[in-house]
């Protein structure tokens, strides 16, 4: 056998092996995984991106200078992704952070299952994502006007939910009472 030959027949072999495996990948999709608490999620999605939202409430995106290293600007209006564009991506953040609030086997900081099956957390949920939209929204038309509303219904829709599932007078346990009714 020539080594053209050889060579030939193990590209042949290492493609057939490619596409049997992408046929296995995409027979098979991925189950939904949870990797965080719902403590995590808020904390490390939520929180920050609706920060962003609100700190722009004050300052016209637009008019935020880019810091001297974008890359390594901890204001999310003067970095890299800054401006407006930082409201879009925080908008799309908080939209499909609302994804990760359905994904069931999650649990809350005190190690409660989230309620995914509840009616309200659904409907708490959908108005999490109409907010993220709102603001994505607003940071693609460029419209203070637009922020504002979205800021008000991102206020809204954490306040709806934590009203039935955080928000714990302290006699009621605080941080153990959370993810009940």
């Amino acid at each position: 056998m020539s080594l053209i030959a050889t060579v030939l027949g193990a590209d042949v072999v290492i493609a057939q092996a490619r596409g049997a495996r992408a046929g296995a990948a995409a027979a098979a999709p991925r189950a939904q995984q949870v990797h965080g608490t719902l403590l995590q999620v808020m904390r490390g999605i939520l929180f920050p991106n609706s920060n962003v939202l609100f700190s722009s409430q004050s300052v016209d995106p637009a008019s935020v200078q880019k810091d001297a290293d974008p890359t390594a600007s901890v204001n999310p209006l003067a970095g890299a992704y800054g401006g407006w564009e930082a409201i879009e991506n925080s908008g799309l953040a908080m939209a499909e952070a609302a994804n990760l609030l359905t994904i069931p086997g999650r649990v809350c900081g005190n190690g409660k299952p989230v309620p995914v099956q509840n009616a309200d957390w659904q409907r708490f949920v959908q108005g999490l994502r109409d907010a993220g939209t709102a603001t994505y929204k607003a940071g693609q038309s460029k419209n203070m006007d637009m922020v504002l509303d979205a800021a008000d219904k991102v206020t809204t829709a954490c306040m709806n939910c934590h009203e039935v599932y955080r928000e714990k007078t302290s006699a009621q346990g605080g941080m153990a009472a959370r993810c009940t009714k």
